[in-house]
Order: structure tokens, then sequence, then C-alpha cells
């Protein structure tokens, strides 16, 4: 049944209160609305029915940057994440995209190590907090 699937497609408006929850609790729920939410594709990971990480995605030709990829804090260190990142990075390769890119937290970046990304250029900040973008190349 696909309402048991772990991992769907969702809403950007589905996105948003964990967005807020994990990233940014201080902010207004707007503060984690992109204006281009509306071109993204976004993946939501299920547990009994309960959203408890999301991802989205945005194309742009051959490439492909996710943004505000967040997981509830209970949920942390359970491998959700990470199979959340590989189920987007297989649609990746289905969508002929080569390279899949973020801006990430530099206190997430052994994360992303562990899934293949390498980090690219300089840190920098926004926001207040230290970045790096890192990439992995995708063959479809």
């Amino acid at each position: 049944m696909p309402g048991n699937q772990p991992i769907r497609q969702i809403t950007a408006e589905q996105t948003w209160p964990i967005r807020q929850l994990v990233m940014w609790p201080d902010k207004p729920l707007k503060f984690v609305q992109l204006p281009n939410d509306g071109e993204g594709v976004h993946f939501g990971y299920f547990v009994d029915e309960e959203l408890v990480s999301v991802l989205s995605l945005f194309i742009e030709q051959d490439q492909a940057q996710f943004r505000k990829f967040a997981t509830l804090p209970s949920f942390q260190g359970q491998g959700i994440g990470r199979s959340l990142l590989a189920h987007v990075f297989t649609y990746a390769q289905a969508h002929h995209i080569h390279r899949i890119w973020c801006h990430a937290r530099t206190s997430a970046t052994g994360f992303y190590r562990k899934s293949g990304m390498q980090e690219q250029g300089e840190i920098f900040e926004k926001d207040g907090l230290a970045y790096v973008k890192m990439e992995k190349r995708v063959s479809p």
C-alpha cells in the first residue's frame, strides 16, 4: 500500500513545521519558507504515518541542490536522514542529474561525508552559522 511507504513526495507546506522546529525554532514559520518552494520536489520520511524528516530538492538542468534537510530530534541517529538522502540520490540518478549539492552547516559535514559528499570551497557564514558547500557526483 503506497500510504505505508516510509519515504514519499510531499508538499512544501508539509515541510515547514519540521524545518522550523529543527533548524530555526526561535524564528517565525515564514523564516523557513523559501521563495522558490513551489518549484521544488519535497520528500518526507514517515514513521507510523508521522512525518519525521524532510528534504527539499531544487533541480536545474542536470544538477540539483537540496535544502532545508531536517529530522525531528527524537528520530535523529536512527538512520532516517541517511535513508532519506539515499532516496534523493536515487531520485536524482533516475532524473538524469549528474551533480547534487547543498550548503551544509559545518557541524553536519561528517554526516554528509558518510553519504559520499565532499566539501567544495571555503566556509562561509549565513544567519550567524558557518556553512560549506558539499557535493556529490551521481551517474544516471
